[in-house]
This record gives structure tokens, C-alpha cells and sequence, in this order.
């Protein structure tokens, strides 16, 4: 669907839980260089686990859940993303502002103020 938008010449962001570098991959070769910008949303383990309101870390950890992303099933951290926010160093919005600094700095959207 976000690919029909991206031919249609609209700027789409979308929010993929794709912990296999080959799904990845494969999004981004869907669309023409340039149209693609993997942003690498980095929470260490034990932030994700800390920030956990349904408590599925703990019943993984607990053989509860069985291949669960980062306890028993691999995370493929990207190997080149275009960005990396660091929401376990920074708060919500300093981590929107790098986005934006981003999409502005490389000509996506014009300057926001």
C-alpha cells in the first residue's frame, strides 16, 4: 500500500516490527533509490523489557512465549540504516526532532518550524 502512495508521488512513513534484515531488504528494493529511508529505532533489550506493559518479555523469558523477537528468535539490527534513534538515551521529542532534522537536511521536507 505505501508503495501505491510513493507512485503517486506522496511522502509515506510507515512503522515495520521486521526484525529479519531480509524483509527489510526486500521494502527497500521496492521503491527507487532515494525513496526508501530505513530509520533504526534502537531501545536496548533491557529498555524494551523495562517499557513492556503487556509483560510478554517476562512470559518469553519464562518459555511462555516461543520465538519472541530478542529473547529466543533473533533481532538483525539494520547494518546500514539512514538513521538511528536511540530511544533509550533520548526522550520523545529530541528523538522526533532528529527525524525531522533528517528529512530537512536531505531535501524530504522543507525546513519545519
Amino acid at each position: 500500500m505505501a508503495k501505491l502512495f510513493v507512485d503517486a508521488g506522496a511522502f509515506v512513513g510507515t512503522a515495520f516490527i521486521s526484525p529479519y534484515r531480509s524483509d527489510r531488504d526486500m521494502v527497500r528494493e521496492l521503491v527507487q533509490s532515494g525513496e526508501f529511508i530505513e530509520v533504526y529505532v534502537y531501545a536496548s533489550l533491557e529498555v524494551c523489557e523495562q517499557r513492556d506493559p503487556k509483560g510478554l518479555y517476562k512470559k518469553a523469558r519464562a518459555g511462555e512465549i516461543k520465538n519472541f523477537t530478542g529473547i529466543d528468535d533473533p533481532y538483525e539490527a539494520p547494518e546500514k540504516p539512514e538513521l538511528v534513534i536511540n530511544t533509550g538515551e533520548n526522550d520523545l521529542e529530541t528523538c522526533a526532532a532528529q527525524v525531522m532534522k533528517y528529512l530537512e537536511e536531505n531535501g524530504y521536507i522543507d525546513e519545519v518550524e
